[in-house]
């Protein structure tokens, strides 16, 4: 089998012909892909990118219990403040007045 990987870029560019590069995925290059793709899906192209992918992980661990601290080592934010903003909209139907009625 293949080696696996040990550091390094998890996304790396891809040249003409297939070659891999050792060059990481610029962000801009992220960014253009999940427009791609989301276009593809049928989805407005224009509300995703790259920081949607950040916001995500943000929103999905914060809903599965993981502690804020774990999630700003692996997002990069350095406050509870400011992740708060990434987080808030993943709550807004789950943690609400209305799902404790029913």
């Amino acid at each position: 089998m293949g080696q696996g990987l040990e550091d390094g870029a998890l996304f790396l560019s891809i040249g003409k012909g297939g070659k891999i590069s050792s060059n990481q995925l610029s962000d801009r290059s992220v960014s253009n892909i999940i427009k791609e793709y989301a276009a593809k899906a049928g989805l407005d192209a224009d509300k995703y990118s790259g920081h949607s992918l950040r916001s995500g992980l943000a929103t999905t661990a914060a809903q599965h219990g993981v502690s804020s601290w774990k999630i700003r080592e692996q997002t990069g934010h350095k406050s509870d403040a400011m992740l708060a903003r990434y987080i808030r909209e993943g709550d807004m139907f789950t943690d609400n007045a209305v799902s404790a009625i029913f």
